[in-house]
């Protein structure tokens, strides 16, 4: 009995100086610094043709607001520009400031026309001081640029020498589109039918010159897809950090080492005593 638990002792003692341990991994995530995203909105009278329902720019405004509420760690801002433009929100991450102004966003606050150019400088003039690793605009528009000093390509010029990519969507149909003209005698709203003027060309090598893509969205659905594929084209990097929770073992070993080495001697001395 005794020279088992020396034994036992002694292997208690090996298994405690082995140092056994329990673990346990929990993980969290570290979200990046988001991307910094401008949003240049066309607010020219011609966004009020109703080829797009209840018309272009409620439902550009509709979408572009389904696409802030998805962008949750980025800081986004929003300009409009007809004949002129001005920042109607600078980036923030209270996306509920850039939806409340988005929703504010109307026809006739400016001059009318369509300054491409003033739209996308004021853009750039935003983002050019960011910090953020990836700074994008999204720009929308249903013609062609016709005022302005600031011609759409020397602002892209100046976009890719910031590192800004451009995304450029055209919005409109194909043909003609339904604009409203007037109302009639009776109140009704007479319609005239007036031809698209995108200028394609135009936005094409605006987008290839900062790195961005561009889009033609011919009806609501389009556009709601541009957006979409814009969301799954920049994504803000997530970090995985694992924590590992270490939960030493050895003290139970030891103390049973202690306990048959103290039985050893206690037997040792009274029960198992030996008489010579």
């Amino acid at each position: 009995a005794l020279f088992v638990l020396r034994i036992l002792s002694v292997i208690f003692i090996v298994f405690a100086l082995a140092r056994p341990q329990s673990t346990e991994v929990s993980t969290d995530t570290l979200k990046k610094e988001g991307i910094d995203i401008m949003i240049a909105m066309d607010v020219s009278t011609s966004m009020l043709a109703e080829d797009f329902k209840p018309n272009r720019l409620e439902a550009a405004k509709e979408l572009a607001i389904e696409f802030i509420k998805r962008r949750k760690n980025d800081r986004i801002g929003l300009v409009i520009y007809s004949g002129e433009s001005f920042t109607q929100c600078p980036l923030t991450t209270d996306h509920d400031i850039v939806i409340n102004m988005m929703k504010k966003v109307r026809t006739g606050l400016i001059d009318d026309g369509t300054a491409i150019g003033l739209g996308l400088a004021n853009c750039v003039n935003r983002l050019k001081d960011s910090k953020a690793d990836s700074k994008i605009i999204i720009l929308l528009t249903d013609g062609e640029n016709n005022t302005g000093f600031i011609d759409p390509i020397t602002a892209a010029d100046i976009a890719r020498e910031y590192s800004i990519k451009t995304y450029t969507v055209g919005v409109g149909s194909y043909g003609t589109a339904p604009y409203p003209a007037g109302v009639d005698i009776f109140g009704n709203t007479m319609y005239l039918d007036v031809p698209a003027q995108i200028d394609e060309n135009m936005l094409s090598l605006v987008a290839d010159t900062t790195n961005g893509i561009y889009f033609r969205a011919d009806k609501k659905s389009e556009l709601a897809k541009v957006y979409e594929e814009i969301d799954s084209l920049q994504k803000t990097e997530i970090e995985e950090l694992k924590f590992y929770s270490v939960t030493e073992k050895y003290f139970l070993f030891a103390c049973l080492a202690f306990f048959c080495f103290f039985l050893d001697l206690v037997f040792n001395y009274s029960v198992f005593k030996r008489i010579v």
